[in-house]
């Protein structure tokens, strides 16, 4: 497979998981870290990263903005639950898995 086959693949993969997340509002944030030790968050994360190593500014709310479909404020408001105890507890149990967002590969 030649590197722009290649890259233009992996950039689908990533708008279908985008899409996918949209689509999944009912999957909370906090299963997704304590599931896969990433989530919409940490996605955007990466996002910007990349954007700025490859030098297009983006901040923060606007790479969520990418990630959730709209801003992070009105996703959180329609359709995020306070976690709970027990979510809580695996989050902090989990922690040391959760993904790197600072940009490195």
């Amino acid at each position: 497979m030649d590197d722009q086959t290649r890259i233009e693949a992996e950039a689908a993969a990533f708008r279908d998981l985008v899409a996918h997340l949209q689509k999944r509002t009912d999957v909370q944030n906090i299963d997704l870290m304590n599931l896969a030790g990433f989530c919409r968050n940490c996605l955007s994360k990466w996002y910007m990263a990349e954007l700025d190593a490859r030098g297009v500014a983006i901040d923060y709310d606007a790479a969520r903005e990418r990630v959730y479909g709209m801003p992070y404020d009105q996703f959180k408001a329609a359709y995020q639950e306070p976690a709970t105890d027990a979510q809580t507890a695996r989050y902090t149990e989990t922690a040391d898995q959760h993904a790197d967002t600072s940009g490195g590969h």
